[in-house]
């Protein structure tokens, strides 16, 4: 791995020590049923703000990301490529080969306290989800969540975790004292796609969950119906389905985006889609043609019908009494091995 040669024995460092402190690379394993097979590369980070690239698209500027990779093991996550920047495999090594940075808390509680830090808005879960399975035997969220309160900085979550409920009263805390936004990913209800595609996800109903529950609470929650996947979720019967039912939840808003399948991801899920369903590769092959991304015809229509199902069942605005939100961004689709590292001394 590209961290091999950062140890205190290697008496060198490289680029990658930008990322990682050079002492601080411990490779664990846990015979539990949760975490069978899953091997978790402990690093200290030097610096957990990061800067997303100046190209990119997303209303924010500045990300928190106490993982790399991911278990819950999404077949479509377009986060797979960043594990080949550490020669880590893209496949079933982003499942399995959890990068935890376990210093997250301290150095974000260090970087908020600098002078030169500004309190801008700060977007977490946009890359890897940062209420995967592991954050419920690291728990470095309730140490990030105390930081962001303390300093009343901004911020926003995207998730598909249930765990985030754990952290509820830190959440409504933050929401006192400055704005939070939370959004939670639900693409489709259908339980047989999401058994084959999210395989380490909760349940799409469970999710509706914590957005029913964090509104109760006072925290008004968005879904971002995310990804629409062509040819399988995306029949007008599927979409009315899963929008009644993010609307059911008390969900203040949908925001659908259709599969994209960057390098990384696309190979893992075509070749998913080859075992799955090889009576679509063909479809998906002129669909993909152009590259990345769905053709603006096809994401032009899925748009406009999630937005007319969305009005007759109510979705709008902020609901009354609900705490002060942000806008939740899509994910983030890094360009380099890491979003641009904020180091304050």
């Amino acid at each position: 791995m590209r961290w091999e040669n950062l140890t205190v024995e290697s008496g060198h460092e490289r680029a990658d020590a930008a990322l990682f402190g050079a002492d601080a690379v411990t490779t664990r394993t846990f015979d539990t049923p949760e975490f069978r097979g899953i091997t978790f590369h402990e690093v200290r980070a030097r610096s957990i703000i990061n800067r997303v690239p100046g190209a990119s698209r997303m209303p924010f500027e500045w990300t928190v990301n106490p993982y790399r990779g991911c278990t819950h093991a999404c077949v479509y996550c377009f986060a797979r490529k960043t594990h080949s920047y550490l020669d880590l495999d893209t496949g079933t090594g982003f499942d399995t080969q959890i990068v935890v940075k376990v210093n997250a808390p301290e150095v974000l509680r260090r970087q908020l306290a600098s002078p030169r830090w500004q309190g801008e808005h700060i977007a977490m879960g946009t890359n890897v989800d940062c209420y995967q399975r592991a954050e419920g035997r690291y728990r470095l969220m309730p140490g990030i969540l105390g930081a962001l309160r303390d300093h009343s900085n901004p911020f926003s979550i995207l998730t598909k975790g249930t765990l985030i409920l754990r952290d509820l009263d830190l959440l409504v805390q933050a929401s006192q004292v400055t704005d939070v936004g939370i959004s939670v990913s639900v693409g489709f209800v259908d339980p047989e796609l999401w058994r084959t595609v999210e395989p380490g996800t909760p349940a799409p109903e469970r999710r509706l969950e914590v957005v029913r529950t964090l509104g109760e609470h006072g925290i008004g929650c968005g879904v971002l119906m995310a990804p629409v996947i062509p040819f399988l979720s995306d029949h007008p019967a599927q979409l009315r389905a899963t929008v009644r039912a993010i609307a059911s939840s008390g969900a203040t808003s949908v925001t659908p985006l259709v599969l994209h399948l960057r390098p990384g991801a696309r190979e893992w899920f075509m070749a998913w889609l080859g075992r799955e369903h090889p009576h679509l590769v063909r479809r998906y092959e002129r669909l993909y043609a152009e590259g990345a991304y769905a053709p603006k015809w096809y994401q032009r229509r899925i748009t406009r019908q999630v937005h007319e199902l969305a009005e007759q069942y109510g979705i709008g605005p902020t609901r009354a009494g609900a705490s002060r939100r942000v806008r939740q961004p899509e994910p983030v689709e890094p360009e380099g091995p890491e979003p641009t590292q904020l180091t304050l001394i």
